[in-house]
């Protein structure tokens, strides 16, 4: 009962937050001189604490994420002047590790989405990525095991050029570290952790030597550094230290699942996206170019556990088998396909009407370590504090069976930048709860709408139920065959802020 109410909330949020209205400056530049003065800390509070240092921005959490929000303020015109720390002890930051062509791909993997291409291209990272081991894909192909019905994607079907790219997440992050070496911000990193963080409260500004200071945020690292940030950026995952800091609670539940993670290699090129639900959960086959794909399989723990450690010709034998004829049939036929359809709908059938199913490429090696993980959910009551903001998996997690997680992130990154700089451009206090309430209402719902639909697809394959299979069935074989729903589907999944069959 009290995991139906906590789903209750959840969904309800959906619907009490309304779209915020963006401000956009033409005269960017213009004003961007006016305010440059009021972005800055004033000399004579440096001269009352020289000795700790102060910035504009700091950002918790040097990641992905992170690491793409220094990108972006160090990117636009409004925000390339702040003052930027970024915190992590992560000695990737600082040593920028080499990553070898002919090492086999890292089985910690992100399928980016053509939205988050695009902030990557605007921000100056994409072309980093593209000089390593990258796989765009253009086809999908989605089905269960009942064999009752099947869907196959095309980036044609919605008039793109493809459906994502599969990068290494540690490509992606070396991409973001060399584009932020390219860029004119004033940053500095800090090689520790975060160990406390005292916010600004009535009194403190009220009573404080310093108005200024007083009305800052202070952060205690964990090398006994000492710091002062107008606005704090929470990056640093769903154990986030910022989050536990400012109080923030947060809303969720555990699947009782984890993931299995590794790479496998195929006799020849795997080009497709490949995704079967199972009674226990999805496994996803992903290419990573050159032969190698990425296996992404949700399970019971124990069964992980086991698939974990057990023998390599064992775990190819089990894998081939849930990719295939495991736990059911092929989908052989199409219940809505071919002649059967009335000539009403034939305008808006989708050319993967008249392809057949198809047989994912065998597997034959494992080339990496296997990883798993437990699965959960989580989302936070709150996105932003006085001084504060969450991003990414601070902010939330979900069940990774579309892959959706890490693009959610860079979502977050994309808004957040916008109203940073918007606040510069008019002179407002970038950490102040109301400019930053733009951000909350803007990605709480967007976040909380895809929140909905990836725990209700973990739901609904977690049962085998027969009126329930026929019913999802029925559901693959609409998206495979009506033109409008299929095009929903991909928009949605891509990025674009349309929620499917309500558009």
């Amino acid at each position: 009962m009290s995991r139906l109410i906590t789903t209750r909330r959840l969904a309800s949020n959906l619907f009490t937050f309304k779209q915020a209205t963006r401000t956009f400056c033409n005269d960017a530049s213009t004003k961007l001189n006016n305010v440059l003065h009021d972005t800055q800390f004033n000399k004579e509070d440096e001269g009352v604490t020289n000795d700790v240092p102060q910035h504009d921005v700091a950002i918790v959490g040097g990641g992905m994420v992170g690491m793409a929000l220094a990108c972006s303020l160090a990117s636009m015109p409004l925000t390339k002047h702040l003052s930027i720390a970024i915190i992590d002890s992560n000695p990737a930051l600082t040593n920028m590790p080499s990553i070898k062509k002919d090492d086999p791909p890292d089985p910690r993997v992100s399928t980016v989405t053509p939205a988050t291409i695009s902030l990557f291209k605007g921000i100056g990272a994409w072309e980093f990525v593209e000089q390593h081991r990258h796989a765009y894909f253009d086809k999908m192909q989605v089905w269960d095991y009942t064999g009752f019905g099947y869907t196959k994607y095309n980036a044609r079907d919605a008039d793109k050029d493809v459906l994502g790219c599969v990068v290494e997440n540690k490509v992606l992050h070396k991409s973001l570290l060399s584009c932020l070496q390219k860029k004119d911000l004033k940053k500095t990193i800090y090689s520790a952790r975060l160990s406390s963080m005292s916010l600004p409260t009535r009194s403190s500004v009220s009573n404080g030597s310093s108005k200024s200071l007083a009305n800052l945020a202070k952060l205690e690292l964990t090398d006994g550094t000492n710091l002062y940030a107008k606005l704090v950026v929470g990056s640093d995952g769903n154990k986030s230290r910022v989050r536990e800091l400012s109080g923030i609670k947060t809303t969720g539940w555990n699947y009782s699942q984890s993931a299995v993670i590794c790479t496998v290699q195929h006799p020849s090129e795997n080009s497709t996206a490949w995704q079967r639900f199972l009674p226990a959960g999805p496994i996803a086959l992903l290419p990573i170019g050159n032969n190698y794909s990425n296996i992404v399989w949700t399970m019971s723990p124990k069964d992980a556990s086991n698939h974990k450690i057990m023998n390599e010709h064992d775990f190819i034998k089990a894998v081939n088998h849930a990719l295939d004829s495991g736990h059911g049939p092929r989908p052989e036929s199409r219940i809505l396909g071919g002649d059967v359809i009335p000539s009403f709908f034939k305008p808006n059938v989708t050319s993967a009407v008249n392809e057949g199913f198809e047989i994912p490429p065998k597997v034959v090696k494992v080339v990496s370590e296997r990883m798993a993980f437990p699965l959960s959910l989580m989302h936070a009551n709150d996105y932003v504090a006085k001084r504060v903001v969450l991003i990414g998996d601070a902010a939330h997690t979900v069940h990774p069976l579309a892959g959706q997680g890490v693009n959610m992130g860079y979502a977050d990154v994309a808004v957040l930048s916008n109203v940073i700089g918007d606040g510069v451009a008019v002179g407002s206090d970038i950490g102040e709860v109301t400019l930053l309430k733009k951000y909350e209402i803007e990605r709480k719902t967007a976040n909380i709408a895809m929140m909905a639909v990836l725990d209700g697809f973990q739901k609904a394959y977690s049962v085998d139920f027969g009126p329930l299979n026929i019913l999802r069935a029925a559901a693959f074989n609409g998206a495979n065959v009506f033109a409008p729903l299929k095009r929903n589907i991909i928009s949605y999944a891509s990025g674009e802020r349309r929620l499917p069959f309500l558009s």
